[in-house]
């Protein structure tokens, strides 16, 4: 089945990614994320949303709400779907532009596909630095860079003691 709202040529997490903006904006919330995957048999939409503060079940559902009703007018889904909206959490993957860009001096963790010269393929460090999708992170005082297209993932990292 396709991914593809055919109104407009964009693929359904583009089309909903265009539809959540707006409301975010005028929630004071960021979208970080809009996922549409298919699970077993049931395909889920999930949106995270962010602000400074963290999100919290008040935030997820004046957006929920909303969203859920702009979903059903636009109707550009054509199979059953879940819709989920959530935080993106601590261990948010960075994927996009602007996830790196608001997370620079934050600690990080990725993966390489391919292991360095050392061997190594887990690292983690503090971002500097992004810019067309290659990134620098300051590790053990020494700036590493990297490409995503070398990543399984990159995170923030979230292995510290909260409490």
């Amino acid at each position: 089945m396709s991914n593809v709202n055919e109104k407009k040529g964009l693929s359904t997490v583009d089309r909903a990614r265009e539809l959540a903006i707006p409301l975010c904006d005028e929630l004071g919330l960021f979208l970080w994320d809009v996922r549409f995957e298919k699970e077993g048999a049931t395909w889920y939409l999930r949106v995270f949303i962010d602000k400074d503060e963290g999100v919290d079940m008040e935030d997820c559902e004046a957006f929920a709400r909303p969203f859920d009703k702009l979903l059903d007018e636009e109707d550009f889904i054509t199979q059953s779907y879940v819709f989920e909206c959530g935080s993106p959490g601590l261990a948010r993957d960075l994927k996009r532009p602007e996830h790196f860009l608001c997370c620079i001096g934050d600690e990080i963790r990725l993966r390489t596909i391919r292991p360095d010269q050392k061997g190594e393929r887990d690292f983690e460090g503090i971002l500097k630095a992004y810019e067309n999708k290659e990134f620098d992170v300051e590790i053990d005082g020494e700036d590493k860079h990297f490409a995503l297209a070398d990543c399984s993932y990159v995170k923030l990292n979230d292995d510290k003691d909260l409490f």
